[in-house]
C-alpha cells in the first residue's frame, strides 16, 4: 500500500511538473461552445440554471462551463453540469466532485462505478450517492476529452501526462449529473447521459 501511494504520488507531480513546464504549447481544438449542447435530447428539454458565484466559478478555473436542468415531461429531472479547460496545468485543473460536494455541505454515503453505452460501447462512470439531511442525491461523473471518457482521476492525470508529451494537448472536461437517489431516478439519469454522449463529443473532443 505504501509503494503503491508512493507511485500515485510521483504520478502527480510528474504530471504537475510536465505540464507546467514541458507540454507543448498547441491552438484551441475545433469544438463546439459547451452552449451548443442541444436543448432537446431524446424527449428531455434543458434549461439553464443560475450560473455560478464568483468565488466558485475562481475555484473551478474552467475556462468554459454549462449548468442546466434537463426535465422530462413526467416528471423526472436531472442537473448537468460540464466544465470545459483549454489547458491544465499546475493549479489550474479539474477538481473532482469527491472534494467539491462535501465542502458544499453533502455528506459522502457509498461510490462504485457503473456503465453506460454510448453508440453500443460500454463507458465506465463514476456513481456517487450522497445525503445533506433527508435529502439523498445520486451523482454520475467522469472525465472526457482527447478522444477518450475516464472515470478514475488517476487515470485521468496519467493519461494528461502521455497525451502532453504525444500531441501537446492538456484540454479537458468534467461531466457531472445529479438526480434524486430513486431507481426510477437513477434509470431516467443513466437514459439521459446516454443520449447525451454524443453531442458531448462535439463539446469535449
Amino acid at each position: 500500500m505504501r509503494a503503491r501511494a508512493v507511485a500515485v504520488a510521483a504520478l502527480i507531480l510528474l504530471a504537475s511538473v510536465y505540464v507546467r513546464f514541458v507540454a507543448a504549447a498547441v491552438g484551441d481544438v475545433a469544438r463546439t461552445p459547451l452552449e451548443g449542447l442541444p436543448l432537446e435530447i431524446a424527449g428531455w428539454r434543458g434549461e439553464s440554471l443560475p450560473p455560478l458565484d464568483d468565488a466558485t466559478a475562481r475555484v473551478l478555473g474552467a475556462d468554459e462551463y454549462l449548468n442546466r436542468r434537463y426535465v422530462r415531461p413526467d416528471g423526472a429531472a436531472v442537473d448537468l453540469f460540464v466544465a470545459y479547460y483549454r489547458s491544465q496545468q499546475h493549479g489550474d485543473a479539474i477538481h473532482s466532485p469527491r472534494n467539491c460536494l462535501p465542502g458544499a455541505g453533502w455528506e459522502p454515503v457509498s461510490q462504485s462505478e457503473t456503465t453506460l453505452r454510448a453508440g453500443g460501447e460500454p463507458v465506465s462512470v463514476n456513481r456517487y450517492v450522497i445525503r445533506k439531511g433527508l435529502d439523498r442525491r445520486v451523482v454520475f461523473y467522469w472525465y472526457q476529452g482527447r478522444g477518450r471518457v475516464v472515470s478514475n482521476e488517476y487515470a485521468n492525470k496519467g493519461w494528461l501526462v502521455i497525451d502532453a508529451m504525444r500531441t501537446g494537448r492538456t484540454d479537458g472536461g468534467l461531466v457531472r449529473a445529479i438526480t434524486p437517489a430513486s431507481e426510477a431516478g437513477e434509470r431516467s439519469a443513466v437514459a439521459l447521459l446516454e443520449a447525451a454522449l454524443a453531442p458531448l463529443e462535439k463539446s469535449l473532443p
